[in-house]
């Protein structure tokens, strides 16, 4: 046997012997976890999972949410909480994107973002809430006025970011109906 298979097999008996399997799985097992919450977040919870209409059903869940709790957090907390959702979703969208690939129709945080800030500021009333959501879906699907390029930036920014500006144009619009009193 040359010397050099002589050294790789002592190499080898050394590595087996001193190799900890438990923090093996262990890191193994941190890993999977990590993923399953980024999957857990850009899914919103498993939303993203139901596939066709998928961000329809997460910005009507978003908006059940408001419905029954924006009364009782201070705005304050709602601008944070939404500050928070659309990084976080940014960060899960990037973790999520090599299994999935870019803006897959499994990641809804986007829309629960976007549907989030359409309702900022709004009165809890069902004719606000309808008009957010339909508002919302129209500039998230139609995508005009230039939330169609806001698609292209790398990773999760590029996730979040049409919803984010659809969500804008969509509370500009709510402001709009807000000073004319509409409802």
């Amino acid at each position: 046997m040359d010397p050099q298979s002589v050294i790789r097999k002592s190499a080898i008996k050394h590595l087996i012997q001193h190799l900890d399997i438990e923090q093996i799985i262990n890191q193994k097992s941190k890993i999977i976890n990590r993923i399953l919450f980024h999957k857990t977040v850009a899914t919103a919870g498993g939303i993203g999972y139901i596939g066709k209409g998928s961000g329809t059903v997460a910005a009507v869940a978003y908006c059940i949410v408001w419905f029954f709790l924006a009364e009782k957090i201070p705005v304050i907390w709602q601008v944070l909480g939404w500050i928070t959702i659309t990084l976080l979703g940014v960060y899960s969208s990037n973790k999520v994107e090599n299994l999935w690939g870019h803006d897959s129709n499994k990641v809804v945080i986007d829309e629960v973002s976007g549907m989030m800030f359409t309702l900022l500021w709004m009165p809890v009333t069902w004719q606000y809430l309808l008009a957010g959501l339909v508002l919302f879906r129209f500039f998230d699907i139609v995508k005009p006025l230039g939330i169609r390029k806001a698609e292209n930036l790398p990773g999760g920014w590029g996730v979040m970011a049409d919803d984010v500006q659809a969500g804008i144009y969509s509370q500009i619009l709510m402001q709009v109906l807000l000073a004319a009193n509409l409802f």
